[in-house]
């Protein structure tokens, strides 16, 4: 089916778009009348960056006139009569527009024909869920893609009138010049005898009353012509829209295209009614010419400034969590200030650390002069303009924050709590010191931290922010409870950011997180739904029975398995979310030696491994053991893997897999053979009643099986620590490995000094 039979069932938002696409650059009843010629051409094989194509599109350019005409020419009855002559119009209006720019023509047919495949594409789409949810940026970017060429479009049409009112006007002076010559030559012929000036007044006389004719037949024309920047006010009502775009940090090479076109078109407007000016100037007609242009120059002056007033953005955030007395660095830019030389004259930019009520203060336009809330050194930096890629901005490499000043705090807040920002402004002209600009951006909420300990609940309060501060707030509000499902989107997004992992919570881990934070037992999500969590219950009080918050122990998982456990994390090896109960009866159903890895309900930052096993005291009977929980002070001495390696009554990782299978690719290497009389030690976990002396490699081959150190093989044989007969089980059937890790660390310490002398002999 044509494309364009498909356009004319587009409704909606889709219907509006397509028909915006046209106007008198190119009429819609071209494009209806000429679907199939349009259609069938090839403009793709047009260069339109090459100027040797325009030979080209010339050519198309009259065939598409010609196409017209023979179509005006067909039409007959009383309907078709009225169809000829505006058909006929419309190939003298392109034919007159695009004659000396045919690559234009090609350039507009070709945006309109992409557009209206996309909107037609997108409308079959919708129909699915995957064409219902088309991503948002990326309509966006369409959007101002199409707007940026009806402005391009637009002020090539002015800029063509402006060129023939020039024209125009420049014969209009010469003819001007031409009637007052006659006018002296008639004021001449007083001096002459009579017969000489009856004979030569006539003529004269005829020739005046044809010049000034068509004076003042001109005189009107360029009078409504020079109306034609009317057109600038239709330019700069689409030009608003897309400034706004730019209020917030781009987030990619788009944006930042985006404003320089931006600003090159502006800029090109400007320039434009200047030299309207200045042939008003050159010819002053009275009428309203002279109020028009003080308009659009205070128009096009004050969406300038817009423009670059919201293209000054942070290209690079200082850190939200700032911690004093720490290095750290920010990038400011000007999106725009390549496309208007800014550069030519650098500007400096200066940064300062401002309170919560100050940045209000400051949006209110109340007076802040000199006001701070603490000292930013080496907060001064001179923007840098980098010829490869046409960017300005200012580079603050060596920030430091000195010292904070905090405000009186309400309540239970705390100074994690309490919000800064950092202010950037600068002062900088445009246009040869034409327009001069005082510009100001403020970062992302700050909060100032003076020592490590206090990182975690600043971010905490980080977090709450970017999640949930609602666009054009006022700084730095942000709502005291959100629904749950809010709340996960955001742990979500912060647990895959932070681990750096494409696998992020399941609904399952959800729903552990929600019986945590709202203690409750309900494994139905829907119940959750509609709850809400308030800011105390996140990160100021404390889940019940324990000593830290919900964050608190949110925070603590993602920094263990961020630094040590990623990598068991995508593979799907940690369950995680996962408490003791619903362990032991995951694990009841499985083979002896079946376990699983689970985060600790009782620790921060802490991970448990539950198996199945027999207990030894009542043989015959069944139960699910629990390790004490590794922190990441444990795995800084021995690796998960390793761990899972070293205890030999583990044989599969929950529901069924060998765990060699799962974790051998992350097993340490063997040690190498001693030289030069010592032996290089390796520390190994012990847990004493599952201990298998003399374990059967075929039943359980796992690699430390095979080699495995005499310590850990026959500890007695050494004499290096005593036999450890007392069971090491707590009342809940939890091991705890800090006595077996301080006799391995003594292990350790003995193998470090030099053999006995009976040993070196077996050496040798």
């Amino acid at each position: 089916m044509a494309v364009w039979i498909q356009a004319q069932q587009l409704q909606g938002d889709a219907l509006h778009q397509m028909q915006s696409l046209y106007g008198q650059h190119f009429p819609i009843e071209v494009r209806h009348y000429l679907s199939q010629w349009l259609e069938g051409q090839l403009w793709d094989v047009i260069d339109l960056e090459n100027p040797q194509e325009e030979f080209k599109a010339k050519r198309l350019l009259d065939s598409l006139i010609q196409e017209l005409q023979n179509k005006a020419e067909h039409q007959v009855g009383e309907d078709g009569f009225l169809l000829k002559i505006k058909l006929g119009h419309y190939a003298s209006q392109l034919k007159s527009t695009y004659d000396r720019c045919p690559l234009e023509l090609v350039r507009c047919i070709k945006h309109i024909l992409y557009t209206e495949q996309r909107l037609v594409r997108e409308a079959s789409n919708s129909s699915s869920p995957v064409g219902g949810m088309m991503d948002s940026m990326s309509q966006k970017y369409q959007q101002i893609n199409q707007a940026f060429e009806e402005l391009r479009l637009l002020t090539q049409d002015t800029e063509n009138d402006l060129r023939k009112l020039q024209h125009n006007q420049e014969y209009f002076i010469i003819q001007y010049q031409e009637s007052l010559r006659i006018q002296a030559q008639l004021t001449s012929l007083a001096t002459l005898p009579p017969a000489d000036r009856l004979l030569r007044e006539p003529t004269l006389l005829s020739k005046r009353a044809t010049v000034e004719a068509w004076l003042t037949r001109e005189a009107n024309t360029l009078q409504k012509y020079r109306l034609v920047h009317y057109f600038l006010y239709r330019l700069y009502m689409c030009v608003c829209h897309p400034v706004g775009l730019y209020h917030r940090s781009p987030e990619g090479s788009e944006d930042c295209t985006a404003c320089e076109k931006l600003a090159e078109t502006i800029w090109q407007n400007r320039q434009q009614i200047r030299r309207a000016e200045h042939l008003r100037q050159q010819l002053p007609i009275p009428g309203p010419i002279e109020d028009l242009l003080n308009d659009l120059n205070s128009t096009i002056t004050d969406i300038i400034s817009a423009l670059v007033t919201s293209t000054f953005i942070i290209e690079k955030q200082p850190p939200q969590v700032l911690k004093t007395q720490t290095k750290f660095v920010a990038t400011v830019r000007l999106l725009v200030g390549g496309k208007l030389n800014v550069h030519m004259n650098p500007p400096q930019v200066k940064a300062t650390i401002i309170s919560e009520q100050q940045a209000k203060a400051l949006l209110k336009n109340e007076n802040t002069r000199n006001d701070s809330s603490g000292e930013i050194l080496n907060n001064n930096c001179v923007m840098e303009y980098h010829q490869a890629t046409g960017t300005l901005s200012a580079n603050f490499r060596n920030m430091s924050l000195k010292r904070i000043k905090r405000s009186d705090r309400r309540g239970a807040e705390s100074v994690t709590e309490e919000k800064f920002t950092i202010l950037f402004e600068s002062q900088f002209s445009v246009g040869g010191n034409e327009l001069v600009f005082q510009v100001k951006t403020l970062s992302l909420p700050v909060v100032v931290i003076v020592h490590g300990s206090q990182d975690n609940n600043a971010t905490a309060t980080v977090l709450w922010d970017n999640a949930f501060a609602e666009p054009g707030r006022v700084p730095f509000m942000v709502p005291d409870k959100v629904l749950w499902p809010q709340l996960c989107e955001a742990l979500n997004m912060k647990y895959k950011a932070e681990v750096q992992s494409n696998r992020g919570l399941s609904e399952e881990n959800l729903v552990f997180l929600a019986q945590k934070a709202f203690s409750s037992s309900s494994i139905n999500p829907d119940d959750y739904r509609g709850m809400t969590m308030t800011w105390s219950q996140f990160n100021r009080e404390s889940l019940p029975g324990r000593n830290f918050t919900f964050w608190q122990w949110f925070d603590g998982v993602m920094e263990l398995t961020k630094k040590h456990l990623k990598p068991h994390w995508n593979d799907g090896a940690i369950l995680g979310f996962v408490n003791k109960q619903q362990a032991q009866d995951m694990l009841m159903s499985k083979p002896n030696g079946t376990f699983l890895l689970r985060f600790s309900d009782s620790e921060i930052g802490g991970i448990t491994i539950a198996w199945v096993a027999e207990n030894p005291n009542k043989p015959g009977e069944r139960m699910v053991w629990n390790l004490m929980p590794y922190t990441a002070k444990d795995f800084s001495i021995r690796s998960l893997a390793d761990r899972i390696s070293d205890l030999n009554h583990l044989l599969f990782l929950y529901p069924d897999r060998p765990k060699d299978e799962v974790f051998s690719k992350y097993y340490t290497p063997p040690l190498s053979k001693a030289v030069d009389g010592y032996v290089k030690p390796q520390i190994k976990q012990v847990v004493p009643e599952f201990t298998t002396t003399n374990p059967d490699p075929a039943a359980n081959p796992t690699y430390m099986d095979h080699g495995a150190s005499p310590v850990v093989s026959h500890p007695p044989n050494y004499g290096m620590y005593p036999p450890m007969s007392d069971s090491m089980l707590d009342a809940d059937g939890d091991f705890d490995l800090d006595d077996t890790m301080d006799v391995a660390r003594h292990v350790e310490e003995l193998l470090r000094r030099p053999m006995e002398s009976q040993w070196s002999g077996q050496q040798s």
